[in-house]
């Protein structure tokens, strides 16, 4: 388990369902509360004993994120007599309680115990601070024996319900408050059960148990998909497992397959972008995921232009959401497309998944979704006077910059100005690059030649432009962007190592790139921070001009992987390690970028989701860029180079690796100044070709 102080938030989630409350369990209608499709159902749960706050003991959450407990004792009884467990877990739309009380005294105790509750049926944008000019009206309570029922009708007309419901009669009940007076025998217990969900229930023990064990199960199903990595170090072991569950914690079960929702509690949702690359971070482990990703994408394309929702034809999502305010349009966020970089992003991760996995037959099914990604692509560099893949938001309510860095001060040239639209980002040329190559493979593999060459002419045009353009030959860097004009933005950022990523740069470019990306103006010891120090507007405290985002990290070591560099792979997997270690295991989204201190930890950014996909999903990258694996499913081979293990692991064990119709296990070791790969089991007949730096080696 994972214990943390008492100022900690502890989160629960189980497909559209989240809970945020502190360590006592409580929630106090700040920030946190259970939320359902982005409304917050209950916005406060107290307990209390005679009317005062219990003491904390400890709590946590379990290591596969299934229950939260907290342990407490009492005050106003003889100090520390009784011991209360608050032990609870979500399953089916529900919050599942149980209150346990153990009276250690050799006397009978009667413990006055308190629940005090409310529902604010607050819209997730009101939660974070947006103003409402009206709102829907909250229905009379009802009130019965053991349940109380809370409801609010939204401007949509959509009525929702909150019902609390107890195993027992309080002995009093009212629109706010449970007050309970339990009798506990000398070394004896009493259990109170609580039940919170859209509909009336009659919570029980078997209730309580039936429901956790199918929690359980499906939380372990989820975790065990896909290979898995072990290795020699504890604690290196802890973070892959940490990591491991919280991707399985966010992941929802939707129509289309596994879908990670990007993080909580403010992206606790489908997202396009954070899925995808999520999804390529875990490719090489887990292909499913990809494939849901893929088909949830494919069915939710934009079908007509719309600048409230920045949609156009083809266009692949960025965010969907189910709260009132998305519902009736005061905000575009229902289904919006205000992402430039979601839709070549797609191409690629579908080029991705069908090169690791061989599945042409998926392919094929979306293959007119790709087809219309594709066409909207082509139709954005056709319209721009540059021939550069650009943005610029539809109207006021939409996303001013919508890159990664989509914050409003996210893209500003070397004097810190703001720049004027439209803005070409230097990572969407690369994503855009990389997936004219990737459609250009598939249209080859279904005889589609002359499109294939259409596309390759595309990112050969492209390739070009990128080093014509956003080249600072005095920096030896790529610009951050080029503005309205043309005019490059002359300021160092972490969305160059992208570019690395992509493959786009001359060997010579991204040499020059990469050394600077492992320099101190960009490494704070903790990893490559959004910014490099001289850069206008540089803010180590700040969201995106400055920050450490692990998934950036990532993205930035597969890049200078991809072009043989492996020490500095090496190096950001082990500052992040370190990270991890201060964070309990669980990086955050981001935190902040300042100079690392011996003896020292990072400094959080104090509202990071935590969990977020894309930070959990970063280790499983920086593994693949270390070893130096790359998986064809198609032809059934595995291909290492160069591989590395990171500093004090002497061994790594890569378990029920998919190839093909094949299953592997891989053992890498350390051997001197060596690493070396060995098969350890194989059903099937995939081939693993190494290459040590020297001669290549197959092994049989």
């Amino acid at each position: 388990m994972q214990h943390h102080t008492s100022a900690s938030l502890f989160v629960l989630k189980e497909g559209d369902l989240f809970l945020v409350a502190d360590a006592r369990g409580d929630i106090l209608g700040q920030q946190d509360g259970l939320f359902h499709h982005d409304t917050r159902m209950l916005s406060e749960l107290r307990l209390t004993l005679g009317g005062v706050q219990p003491s904390l003991l400890s709590s946590a959450v379990s290591q596969d994120n299934v229950f939260f407990t907290a342990h407490l004792t009492n005050h106003p009884l003889p100090q520390g007599v009784v011991h209360i467990e608050r032990k609870r877990f979500l399953w089916h739309d529900t919050v599942y309680e149980r209150i346990l009380l153990n009276n250690h005294s050799d006397t009978p105790v009667q413990v006055p115990l308190m629940l005090t509750f409310a529902a604010d049926f607050r819209d997730m944008f009101e939660v974070r601070g947006q103003q409402r000019e009206q709102r829907g009206q909250l229905r009379p309570l009802r009130v019965e024996q053991q349940r109380v029922e809370m409801a609010y009708e939204g401007l949509d007309h959509q009525l929702r319900t909150t019902s609390l419901d107890f195993s027992q009669p309080p002995r009093r009940l009212d629109a706010h408050r449970a007050e309970f007076l339990i009798d506990i025998a000398g070394q004896g217990y009493q259990e109170v059960y609580l039940e919170i969900g859209p509909e009336r229930s009659t919570p029980s023990r078997e209730r309580y148990r039936r429901a956790a064990a199918a929690a359980r199960r499906m939380m372990r199903r989820r975790s065990r998909r896909g290979a898995r990595l072990q290795a020699s170090g504890r604690l290196f072991q802890a973070w892959l497992d940490k990591s491991r569950m919280d991707l399985a914690l966010l992941t929802t079960e939707l129509e289309e397959g596994p879908y990670p929702y990007a993080g909580i509690p403010w992206f606790s949702t489908p997202f396009g972008r954070d899925a995808i690359i999520t999804a390529l971070q875990t490719l090489w482990l887990d292909p499913e995921l990809a494939r849901g990703v893929l088909a949830f994408l494919a069915k939710n394309q934009a079908e007509e232009d719309s600048t409230f929702r920045d949609a156009q034809p083809g266009k692949i999502m960025h965010e969907t959401r189910k709260g009132e305010m998305s519902a009736i349009n005061e905000l575009p966020f229902g289904r919006y497309y205000g992402g430039v970089d979601t839709t070549p992003l797609f191409l690629m991760l579908a080029g991705a998944y069908v090169r690791r996995t061989g599945d042409d037959d998926f392919i094929t099914t979306i293959w007119p979704a790709l087809m219309r990604a594709a066409g909207w692509l082509e139709r954005m560099v056709e319209t721009s006077p540059r021939e550069l893949v650009e943005y610029a938001r539809g109207e006021v309510s939409g996303l001013l910059n919508q890159g990664w860095k989509d914050s409003h001060d996210s893209v500003f040239d070397e004097q810190g100005n703001m720049v004027q639209g439209p803005v070409a980002l230097i990572e969407v040329q690369g994503y855009a690059y990389r997936a004219w190559l990737e459609m250009a493979g598939l249209a080859r593999r279904r005889g589609l030649a002359d499109q294939a060459e259409k596309w390759e002419q595309h990112a050969d045009k492209l390739r070009q432009a990128v080093e014509t353009r956003f080249w600072l030959e005095d920096r030896q860097f790529y610009a951050l962007a080029l503005d309205g004009q043309g005019n490059p933005c002359g300021v160092r950022a972490s969305n160059a190592g992208h570019l690395l990523y992509c493959g786009l740069p001359t060997p010579e470019r991204a040499q020059a790139t990469g050394r600077q990306l492992l320099s101190r103006a960009f490494n704070s010891g903790w990893g490559i921070r959004t910014l490099a120090v001289e850069a206008p507007r540089y803010n180590p405290m700040s969201y995106h001009n400055g920050s450490v985002w692990p998934h950036d990290v990532a993205l930035c070591a597969a890049g200078l992987a991809r072009y043989g560099e492996r020490d500095g792979v090496m190096h950001l997997l082990s500052s992040l390690f370190e990270a991890a270690v201060y964070f309990d295991m669980r990086l955050p989204e981001l935190f902040c970028g300042f100079e690392r201190d011996p003896g020292e930890a990072p400094i959080a950014y104090p509202v990071a989701c935590l969990p977020q996909a894309w930070a959990s999903g970063s280790v499983f990258m920086l593994m693949q860029a270390c070893l130096g694996i790359t998986i064809d499913g198609r032809r059934e081979t595995v291909t290492v180079e160069q591989p590395r293990l990171p500093v004090g692991i002497d061994c790594l064990q890569i378990r029920r690796l998919a190839v093909g119709d094949s299953l592997l296990d891989l053992t890498f070791r350390r051997l001197g100044t060596q690493v070396v790969v060995s098969v350890e089991q194989r059903q099937g007949k995939a081939v693993v070709n190494v290459s040590l730096g020297g001669e290549g080696q197959r092994l049989t």
